[in-house]
């Protein structure tokens, strides 16, 4: 059995493996710690480089509890699972890595916690998603809750219901996820975030918009560009885990 804890009502479940500095993994919307984070082989790959390796199914999502409300999968009470969890493992502070809408939950911990934080890594999240809105929205909840995936036109809403149904989500507790997560970034707070990043991003990733343009705004970022990668294909891209595995590196 997985690992779980209490972050108040709310059952979170995580793994813990691994030995040295801990990196904390947040995934992406409709995804699981095993599907972003285990089965495309980064939690082996950071272990081998010496790494303590922490990783957590976000509310709503893989063995985590289901909930059915927009209000509880707000940015900062997503983000609020990410802290209980390393209160629960007495982790001061961590490098955390996100991806997607774990990036946008590790930029708000880089702008509002950021003693807790070594560094940050955006994966998957450029401008568009944190600042401007173009990552899914009610075209993908209403594919979510569509009766199949033949009744979804949206291509956009078609992917990410054929994503959910691949990993066999609780589709209505997704939806209600996504249009809890709608809160944005400003250029003016991701400019204050003062916390070493990196942003990395495919090139041929039409939902997260561009890397270069959000590290023209967070001073203290450099960009990777995970070359021919959509959003979906970028998360195991040797480019992304070489990339990563450097910027930790240099971390100290």
């Amino acid at each position: 059995m997985m690992p779980s804890f209490h972050n108040g009502a709310v059952e979170i479940a995580y793994l813990d493996e691994g030995e040295g500095d801990p990196i904390v993994l947040v995934h992406g919307f409709a995804s699981s710690k095993n599907v972003n984070w285990v089965y495309p082989t980064w939690v082996s790959e950071l272990r081998k480089n010496g790494r303590r390796v922490i990783a957590l199914d976000n509310r709503g999502h893989g063995e985590s509890a289901k909930l059915y409300e927009p209000a509880q999968y707000s940015i900062p009470t997503m983000a609020g699972d990410v802290l209980a969890l390393m209160d629960h493992l007495a982790i001061p502070q961590a490098d955390i890595m996100g991806y997607s809408m774990g990036g946008r939950m590790t930029a708000w911990l880089g702008l509002n916690e950021p003693q807790r934080l070594r560094s940050a890594i955006l994966g998957g999240i450029g401008i568009g998603g944190l600042i401007e809105g173009t990552g899914p929205g009610e075209n993908v909840a209403e594919a979510l809750e569509a009766p199949s995936l033949d009744d979804v036109t949206d291509p956009v809403g078609r992917t990410f219901r054929a994503f959910a149904d691949q990993t066999r989500s609780d589709r209505v507790a997704l939806a209600a996820c996504l249009r809890g997560t709608r809160d944005l970034m400003t250029k003016e707070q991701a400019a204050r975030i003062d916390v070493p990043v990196l942003i990395a991003v495919g090139s041929a990733d039409d939902v997260a918009g561009s890397a270069s343009a959000l590290g023209a705004l967070i001073p203290s970022s450099e960009v990777l560009d995970i070359p021919n990668r959509d959003h979906m294909r970028a998360v195991g891209d040797k480019v992304y885990k070489t990339g990563v595995l450097d910027f930790l590196s240099r971390r100290g």
